[in-house]
């Protein structure tokens, strides 16, 4: 038999779980009440920014662009890293800043094969 406390974490986790799934319900049933859904020529016409397309919307996009994204993804959350650690200098400040000048340079090692790689040149296809 389940005993008190046991039972008490479960009906616990059921009520954040239903909690969860009911702030996650409503919004989509409100939307789904006071939108107007609109019938007509432009309802599945492609929408950017107000301005009218030029071509397909369905071009393939070269590896390049997502690596680029990447490069970018990752020095933009390691430079979040940096900010604790400066902040944490403590007794063995030049320890710590020898270890970010470490991390610092094997993150420029990452640049450096995408630049020999070509990464960071554009190439058009017309």
């Amino acid at each position: 038999m389940l005993s008190t406390a046991l039972l008490t974490d479960f009906l616990s986790i059921a009520f954040y779980l239903l909690v969860g799934v009911v702030f996650a319900v409503i919004p989509l049933i409100i939307s789904r009440l006071i939108v107007r859904r609109g019938k007509g020529v432009f309802r599945d016409a492609t929408y950017e920014s107000g301005m009218e397309t030029i071509g397909s919307a369905w071009i393939q996009f070269t590896a390049a662009y997502y690596i680029y994204a990447l490069i970018f993804l990752a020095f933009d959350v390691d430079v979040l890293y940096l900010f604790p650690v400066a902040l944490a200098y403590g007794e063995y400040a030049i320890r710590d800043f020898v270890e970010v000048v470490i991390f610092v340079g094997i993150l420029s090692l990452a640049i450096v094969y995408a630049w020999r790689k070509g990464v960071f040149e554009w190439q058009s296809k017309e």
